[in-house]
């Protein structure tokens, strides 16, 4: 079962597929925001080429636990794009991913430019990957 992570942002959108085992997961892109509309458009063409069967959305929570007003808008739009994918959005606590992508790619050099057009796509891995341990261990 093929598997799609999401960090979603308000300008980007990072995507990240988990291979068909769901064991390991990949970066794929990130989607500049255009409008509900055409995100929505851009999730359900990669769904469709890639045959995903489930999606992965990071929820930004506080240190606390708690969901502040970016997690509210992640679960916003989670719920306008749900009807139109049809699969199930699971959310995984996506506390600290963009810090520990960033970390990873400031040691493996990668120039700032490069940061910023890949930090969305490399945190949606981070997301993915997290959910895929998490579920894979029982």
């Amino acid at each position: 079962m093929r598997l799609m992570g999401l960090d979603i942002g308000e300008k980007t959108i990072g995507v990240a597929l988990s291979d068909p085992f769901g064991w390991t997961a990949q970066g794929l892109r990130t989607i500049r925001r255009k409008g509900i509309k055409s995100d929505i458009n851009e999730i359900i063409s990669i769904i469709k080429e890639f045959g995903v069967e489930k999606v992965i959305a990071g929820l930004p929570k506080n240190m606390n636990n708690t969901i502040g007003p970016t997690g509210e808008k992640v679960i916003a739009f989670c719920e306008k794009i749900k009807p139109s994918i049809n699969l199930e959005i699971i959310f995984q606590d996506e506390r600290l991913t963009t810090v520990a992508a960033e970390k990873m790619l400031i040691s493996a050099d990668v120039s700032r430019k490069k940061r910023k057009e890949v930090i969305d796509t490399v945190a949606a891995v981070y997301i993915l990957q997290g959910y895929l341990d998490r579920v894979n261990k029982s």
